[in-house]
């Protein structure tokens, strides 16, 4: 429940990403000559060896502050970076979650995508500067937290963004050089309307069921928002991954990379850096071989099957 890391109310948005994901099954596909399938992905100018990237969580409270802030964040973006990957960092009400997200940046040259919650203050302003600062080439707004009203309450308030606010925040972003993406879109209209805003990419993302509930599962609604902006926008979704097959899932309903949230957060937390690197090992293998098992030989055939009804 919340607070923690499960899910808001009932519990059935965070449990839907999960079902929505079981539900769709793949098909077996082996007269071909695919023996070593390429799992390299390159999105917004970054080289990934797999397309699986940890998404942001911040705030180690809700692990019962299991390791410290600083160590959690250095040791997920670090071990990403170990196994050829990129790690998201997380934002909130407390100051040492942004500061130790900026601390771990620094020490990994800015190989991270830093995501600000939408704050109506000028906050928002001075953590996207110090962002930059960081020398990130990548920044996001989660605006699936708009309905925290817990922050609110202390004094930090966010809310929803109109596609000028979005645009004002996209122009600020890249007139410095970095790509601006913004995460929780659940319906074509909002993707199109990113898409309005200027934003270089999106991700599907209804927060990991923590916000809203009775919200669909994410892979009930990547197929859509896919296809209304193919071509015009990188797309990443998470919610509910949890193996190599889930990846491959969302590969195929027309994701370009896939964001991992709380496995990220155990391994982290269980076996620190070298733990968080060996979790995206894992994955990748397990994408490998789905691969193999459905001729795909890199991650455009995939899609390319997919839009044949061939997996």
């Amino acid at each position: 429940e919340v607070p923690g890391m499960g899910g808001i109310g009932s519990g059935s948005s965070f449990k839907n990403n999960v079902s929505a994901l079981s539900r769709l099954t793949l098909n077996m596909s082996l007269i071909h000559e695919v023996k070593s399938p390429s799992t390299s992905a390159s999105w917004l100018g970054l080289n990934l060896d797999t397309p699986v990237v940890a998404s942001p969580i911040g705030g180690v409270f809700n692990f019962k502050d299991a390791v410290g802030e600083d160590t959690y964040i250095a040791d997920v973006l670090q071990g990403c970076l170990d196994a050829g990957s990129i790690g998201c960092s997380g934002d909130g009400p407390a100051a040492a979650i942004f500061e130790a997200s900026l601390k771990a940046l620094a020490e990994v040259n800015g190989r991270g995508i830093p995501f600000i919650k939408p704050w109506e203050s000028s906050e928002l302003d001075e953590k996207t500067d110090l962002a930059l600062a960081a020398g990130c080439s990548v920044l996001g707004m989660d605006i699936d937290a708009a309905g925290l009203t817990t922050l609110r309450k202390m004094g930090k308030p966010v809310a929803p963004k109109s596609v000028a606010e979005l645009s004002r925040t996209a122009r600020a972003i890249q007139s410095r050089g970095a790509k601006f993406v913004i995460k929780g879109i659940m319906t074509p209209a909002d993707a199109l309307a990113a898409v309005e805003a200027g934003a270089d990419g999106i991700v599907v993302s209804n927060h990991g069921g923590r916000v809203l509930d009775c919200t669909p599962g994410t892979a009930d609604v990547l197929s859509g928002i896919a296809e209304a902006v193919k071509g015009r926008i990188a797309v990443m979704v998470d919610g509910g991954v949890r193996n190599g097959l889930d990846v491959f899932k969302m590969l195929a309903l027309g994701a370009d990379i896939v964001g991992i949230g709380r496995p990220v957060s155990v391994a982290a937390i269980g076996g620190g850096r070298e733990g968080v690197r060996a979790l995206f090992e894992k994955l990748r293998g397990e994408l490998s071989q789905t691969m193999i098992m459905t001729g795909c030989a890199d991650l455009a055939s995939i899609g390319k099957k997919a839009r044949h009804g061939q997996v």
